[in-house]
């Protein structure tokens, strides 16, 4: 496996490439196998949501041993492919998060703000900057903004004013991209890279957003898809489940991804 420096800095050539960085989110090591196996892999990011509900937290509960210990196998089971973890907010200690992630290998993080005080979410990213510098790992931080998740019913204009101001402070403190998850229509993903800057901008896709080559033609960096590729499962496997309780078969076309 090639140094943690290494895989940091190819993720961060990835967040920088003319082309979108399209990440398939995993919640254990069988779904980044499943992943891993496709040639179109340039990296693996975590889903905090689905690893949660894998243990039974609601999402943004879970303890962070629980979880890096989980990332730790992802990372192992990944090899040179970079891995970005999401982290919830950095719990309590932001810095001392992201040291423990970058022992168990992880050269990228999603760490969100939750909309605390535009102050204190500021000093959280400079946090998390300073203790990978320290650690000699260049992590690639897809600092997040909830100013659209969060918004709280306020008119979207204040939305991405929010997002665009706190955005630009993020990545002044040394952040890599801004994660900014919402149905972003067109005009508004224009505003956000306009405002934030070109390949600067990762979002979500979720149904009814933009595919990724819309996006990508924006001048979006990153688009990920959070629980979002699990409920896809749990709705296969549901669906299978149902079937067999009607009396039905394995279909002939499973894979044994296992």
């Amino acid at each position: 496996m090639t140094n943690a420096a290494d895989r940091a800095r190819t993720l961060r050539d990835l967040h920088a490439a003319p082309e979108i960085l399209r990440v398939v989110n995993v919640w254990d090591v069988v779904s980044a196998k499943a992943v891993l196996a496709l040639p179109e892999t340039a990296a693996l990011a975590t889903a905090g949501h689905a690893i949660a509900a894998t243990f039974g937290y609601a999402d943004g509960a879970i303890p962070l041993e629980i979880t890096l210990d989980f990332v730790g196998r992802i990372v192992e089971a990944a090899g040179d492919v970079p891995v970005s973890a999401d982290l919830d907010n950095g719990y309590d200690d932001p810095a001392d998060t992201i040291r423990r992630a970058i022992g168990v290998g992880i050269v990228g993080a999603n760490v969100e703000d939750r909309l605390l005080p535009f102050d204190e979410s500021v000093s959280r990213v400079a946090a998390i900057v300073a203790a990978a510098e320290a650690e000699g790992v260049p992590l690639a931080l897809n600092a997040r903004t909830d100013a659209f998740v969060r918004a709280g019913g306020r008119p979207v204009e204040e939305s991405i004013a929010d997002a665009i101001a706190r955005g630009r402070a993020f990545l002044d403190a040394g952040a890599d991209v801004v994660f900014v998850p919402g149905v972003l229509n067109a005009d508004v993903t224009r505003q956000l890279v306009e405002g934030i800057g070109e390949r600067k901008v990762s979002v979500i896709g979720l149904p009814g957003a933009l595919t990724a080559a819309e996006y990508e033609a924006l001048g979006v960096a990153r688009i990920s898809y959070g629980p979002t590729t699990q409920r896809v499962a749990l709705t296969a496997f549901q669906d299978v489940a149902k079937s067999l309780y009607a009396d039905g078969v394995i279909p002939e076309s499973t894979r044994a991804l296992n």
